[in-house]
């Protein structure tokens, strides 16, 4: 027994030895009863334009990714179809569904068709909400509306009947994109009325969809058409420079004026050579910064229900009428002002 005791003594103090060393090496930290930070989790958040790789909507996404970069916690899908394809939105609404996004961002080409995409994705939980172009009342929770259909619609007229100068009368016709669109439709609703108090007659609705090929077409059709034609609305971001191209190519510049809806870069060359005298947008930079800014806020419960205004960033303080988060009004772009802005 003495010699065991003996032998095993040493054996025992170097295993506790180096126990120890392996518990506490000397450049080893001492323990900190802190724990570990948890990792702040991105949001997804969908931007679904009418249809992608239009300078409208490609000037939207700019402002999008801006107000992402700034919020720090969103991760951004911008994606859409290419040719306006509203069964295509639908399809791409469904998948993100199943890909456990948190908000998709819709601007409809034709609210009825996307209608049960969007009301399936708010039963599984997803936000949804609409930008640009309105859907159904129980597709979405809240509409990022550029400008209401009144300021808008009256703002064309105004705008023709002061290009056209005072008293001045004729036929004029508007070349929509789908009959299905529901912010042009809601334009046209107001312009109709406000037409009838000027010394013009609409004559015609055309429905190209959002072809340029096809606007072009259309423009040209009623050129030949109608004899006293004065002016030509084109009242989407497509269908307003393949009417201006029309009246250019036609060679009657100065005899029909072309006025409407788009991106001041798309109309310069027009508004440079006369075919055109204004163009009425809104900051579309702005509207895809303030959509993200909205989609944020409702993901993350900071926008309340009954909410008349809202702050977006640099925007500063937007106005919450009813379910509308109002970006502003209109923008009107002429010769003297149109090289100022680069959208």
């Amino acid at each position: 027994m003495h010699f065991m005791k003996q032998y095993f003594q040493p054996i025992l103090l170097a295993i506790l030895c180096c126990v120890g060393c392996e518990s506490r090496k000397p450049d080893s930290p001492p323990p900190t009863a802190e724990s570990p930070q948890p990792v702040e989790r991105k949001l997804t958040i969908c931007l679904l334009p009418k249809i992608k790789g239009i300078s409208y909507f490609n000037s939207c996404s700019i402002g999008a990714k801006k107000a992402a970069s700034e919020l720090g916690n969103i991760n951004l899908i911008y994606d859409g179809p290419t040719d306006g394809d509203p069964k295509k939105q639908a399809e791409m609404i469904d998948q993100w569904v199943v890909d456990k996004v948190d908000v998709i961002c819709v601007a409809p080409n034709a609210p009825d068709v996307v209608a049960n995409a969007m009301k399936e994705a708010r039963a599984q939980g997803v936000h949804v909400i609409t930008w640009d172009a309105d859907g159904t009342a129980e597709s979405r929770s809240h509409f990022v509306n550029q400008a209401t259909p009144q300021a808008i619609g009256e703002g064309m007229v105004k705008a023709m009947v002061d290009d056209l100068g005072a008293g001045v009368s004729g036929d004029v016709v508007i070349v929509s994109s789908d009959a299905t669109s529901a912010n042009q439709n809601s334009w046209i609703d107001v312009m109709k009325p406000a037409l009838e108090k000027t010394s013009l007659t609409l004559q015609t609705i055309k429905y190209p969809g959002e072809n340029s090929g096809n606007a072009l077409a259309d423009a040209q059709d009623v050129i030949k058409k109608y004899p006293n034609l004065r002016g030509i609305f084109g009242i989407s971001s497509v269908s307003f420079p393949g009417a201006a191209e029309a009246v250019e190519q036609s060679g009657k510049t100065g005899q029909i004026l072309v006025t409407g809806l788009s991106t001041p870069g798309d109309m310069k060359k027009f508004v440079k050579n006369g075919t055109v005298k204004s163009v009425i947008l809104w900051n579309t930079i702005d509207l895809g910064y303030l959509t993200i800014h909205v989609a944020a806020a409702l993901a993350e419960g900071k926008l309340s229900s009954d909410a008349t205004s809202f702050k977006a960033g640099q925007l500063g303080e937007v106005k919450i009428v009813g379910d509308n988060i109002l970006l502003g009004d209109i923008m009107v772009f002429t010769k003297d002002n149109i090289d100022q802005y680069d959208f």
